[in-house]
């Protein structure tokens, strides 16, 4: 997803209101020492909260829980103040961290639990084997501008459940919502194991060089650069980077359904979502009556500055180069021959970039090739299901993707044929309501994944193997020294018994050891 640059040297970051362009506050830009000495009591805080077991933190979290839910309203004024989202957007962020709370703290025993594997060979059989989860003692999440409360939600939460003290750095452009974050966990009296540091790159980079495990979601060009960074510090690193994600409409599809879920699915929250429909691929059967129906859909939106009211459906962009990426992409297709069926311009008040379809749209343009993250939904005809897979896969991103159909079997096939870490079938953005599904991307559109039930806690966990005697220990083992033929004849023997082929070859009788 697309970042911003900002200068280095301030003191202080204003953020702005981008519906209005007016200052609704201040963070301080802190120091590379200052983000040290802050990691460095997080770590000091991380074996007593650790120690509380699963349990133990989860009873903080569900604490958490109710001090978000109690807050919800003003959180949402806050949302909106620096995102310059709609009141209906603002208010998905708040109950979807409540909702990952419950789940993970409901499961955090039993996902964080020992495992104990079955021996693979006789030998084995006399140990007893065990997979112990120990947490990262400092996890960093690095948290990008489109969902300020719900995107810390997403990771701050698992580490901490996991036995991880978190520090948060938020993006430069909405810090004012993770400073609300942090303040909530500190007003309910939780231990001192969540922190947040407010900044720009060098926050960033300076968080990065104080954690032992760094969670990213942003863009893939920086993903880039912190994975080069986590490699020379030989630190493990999840990132959730850029997408192009497609959506495939099939001749035999509720063309109703899809041009809701598609003008739903790529506008919401001004179309600033990593999972975002950004191209659509419509087999020529169906092709017309779909265009029809979305540029109904996506012209009867109501864009505007909101307030509590849910007056309006679509709200502005975060920053004015973003605005401004979106404006160059629809330009730059209508320059090529593409055409414009409703919005594709600036309304020219604040970050405001009207919700648009293009069609006659092609895979030279950059409205197709490049991340967008803005309220335009290109749409292309395709001759048959075969040409929709094969344009859908050409691309460098592999975040999600959608396919629209009214057979379930077909709609199967298509998913698995496409280059996506995420696929929903006649549905959009289904699979972030489903932790115990992973959400990671293909290709340049990431590496690992958040979430996917019991892997969302273990990923923020060392994995430490023990293994211990079953029976009474022995003097000596049989392969200890010294060295005897007829003990390595036992153990071996035991081998060749369970894994040879044959009988011969089980008794020995092929080939002789000397």
């Amino acid at each position: 997803m697309t970042t911003t640059q900002a200068p280095q040297q301030a003191a202080q970051i204003e953020v702005h209101n981008p519906a209005d362009g007016r200052v609704v506050g201040t963070v301080p830009v802190e120091s590379a020492e200052a983000v040290a000495g802050t990691a460095a009591q997080l770590r000091a805080a991380q074996p007593a909260w650790e120690a509380l077991g699963p349990s133990g933190r989860a009873e903080w979290l569900f604490k958490f829980q109710e001090w978000l839910l109690a807050n919800e309203q003003r959180l949402g004024d806050v949302l909106q103040s620096e995102t310059g989202k709609t009141r209906g957007d603002a208010s998905i962020e708040v109950p979807m961290v409540a909702d990952l709370i419950g789940y993970y703290a409901r499961n955090a025993e039993k996902f964080l639990s020992d495992d104990h594997p079955r021996a693979h060979s006789p030998l084995g059989k006399i140990k007893k084997l065990t997979t112990v989860f120990r947490p990262f003692p400092v996890v960093g999440v690095i948290t990008p501008w489109n969902f300020p409360i719900a995107m810390p939600g997403m990771d701050v939460v698992p580490a901490l459940l996991a036995g991880a003290a978190v520090l948060l750095k938020p993006s430069e452009v909405t810090p004012l919502s993770a400073v609300e974050f942090g303040r909530g966990w500190t007003e309910i009296g939780a231990p001192p194991v969540l922190a947040v540091a407010t900044g720009f790159g060098a926050t960033g980079a300076a968080v990065v060089d104080n954690v032992d495990y760094l969670q990213f979601t942003g863009s893939t060009r920086t993903g880039r650069s912190i994975a080069v960074a986590c490699a020379q510090r030989l630190i493990p690193f999840s990132l959730e980077l850029g997408g192009k994600d497609p959506a495939i409409v099939l001749a035999d599809a509720d063309i109703d359904r899809a041009a809701n879920g598609i003008a739903w699915g790529g506008l919401v929250n001004a179309g600033q979502v990593c999972v975002s429909v950004e191209r659509v691929y419509v087999e020529a059967p169906v092709y017309d009556e779909f265009v029809a129906k979305l540029t109904e859909r996506v012209g009867a939106l109501r864009q505007g500055k909101d307030d509590r009211s849910f007056k309006y459906d679509v709200g502005a962009l975060a920053t004015p180069g973003q605005r401004d990426i979106v404006a160059r992409h629809v330009e730059e297709a209508v320059a090529a021959g593409a055409r414009v069926t409703t919005g594709g311009k600036a309304t020219g008040e604040g970050t405001f970039y009207e919700p648009t379809v293009l069609v006659d749209v092609d895979h030279s343009m950059s409205c197709i090739r490049e991340e967008t993250f803005g309220p335009t939904i290109p749409v292309m005809k395709v001759a048959d299901e075969a040409e929709a897979i094969r344009l859908a896969n050409d691309s460098e991103y592999g975040l999600s993707a959608t396919v629209w159909t009214g057979d379930a079997e077909r709609g199967k096939s298509v998913a698995r044929q496409l280059e996506a870490g995420a696929v929903n079938i006649n549905d959009a953005i289904a699979n972030l309501q489903s932790y115990a599904l992973p959400m990671g991307g293909w290709k340049d559109s990431g590496v690992g994944a958040r979430w996917g039930g019991a892997a969302g806690l273990q990923k923020y966990c060392r994995r430490q193997a023990i293994t211990e005697p079953r029976l009474k220990p022995m003097k000596s083992e049989p392969l200890w020294y010294p060295a005897k033929k007829r003990n390595a004849d036992f153990a071996f023997g035991l081998l060749r018994l369970a894994y040879a082929r044959g009988l011969r070859s089980k008794l020995g009788l092929g080939a002789r050891r000397k």
